[in-house]
C-alpha cells in the first residue's frame, strides 16, 4: 500500500517538473523578445531627447543672432550619425530586429547640410554664429 502513495508522490512531481519545463520553453523566447522591444523604445526615445536638446540649442543660437554660442552635452549609449539640415536634424538608429528607425525633428535656423559623428560616452556638441557670418556652424568639441 505504502508503494502506492508514493507511486503517486512520484508522477505528480514528474507532471509539475514536464509542466514547468514546457512554461519555460515557451515564455523564455518570449521574455526576450519583449526585453528587445523595450531596449528599442528606450534607446529611440533616448536619442529623441538628445535631438531635441540640440534642436532647442540651435534654435536659442538662431533666436539671439550672430555672436552666440551655445554647447550642449549628450551622454549615448553607442555611436551614432547626426544628420543636419538647414531646418531638421535626424539620426537612424539600429533595432535590434535589424531594421532602421530614423528620428527628425525640425528647427529654424541658418546650418549648412553637415553631419556629426558622436561616440559612445559622453559628446560635447558646440552650436555658434559668428559675427559677420550668414551661416551658424555645428561642430563635436
Amino acid at each position: 500500500m505504502n508503494d502506492s502513495k508514493g507511486q503517486v508522490a512520484l508522477e505528480y512531481l514528474l507532471i509539475f517538473a514536464v509542466s514547468l519545463i514546457l512554461l519555460v520553453i515557451f515564455t523564455l523566447p518570449l521574455t526576450e523578445l519583449t526585453i528587445q522591444n523595450t531596449l528599442d523604445v528606450s534607446d529611440t526615445l533616448n536619442a529623441k531627447s538628445d535631438l531635441s536638446k540640440l534642436s532647442q540649442a540651435i534654435e536659442e543660437v538662431y533666436g539671439q543672432g550672430q555672436g552666440s554660442r551655445q554647447t550642449v552635452n549628450v551622454v549615448l549609449s553607442k555611436n551614432c550619425k547626426v544628420n543636419v539640415e538647414s531646418n531638421y536634424i535626424s539620426c537612424n538608429l539600429k533595432l535590434h530586429d535589424g531594421k532602421s528607425k530614423s528620428e527628425k525633428i525640425y528647427f529654424k535656423s541658418t546650418l549648412e547640410k553637415s553631419a556629426l559623428y558622436l561616440k559612445k560616452g559622453e559628446n560635447s556638441i558646440v552650436i555658434e554664429w559668428p559675427e559677420n557670418s550668414e551661416n551658424m556652424q555645428i561642430f563635436v568639441r
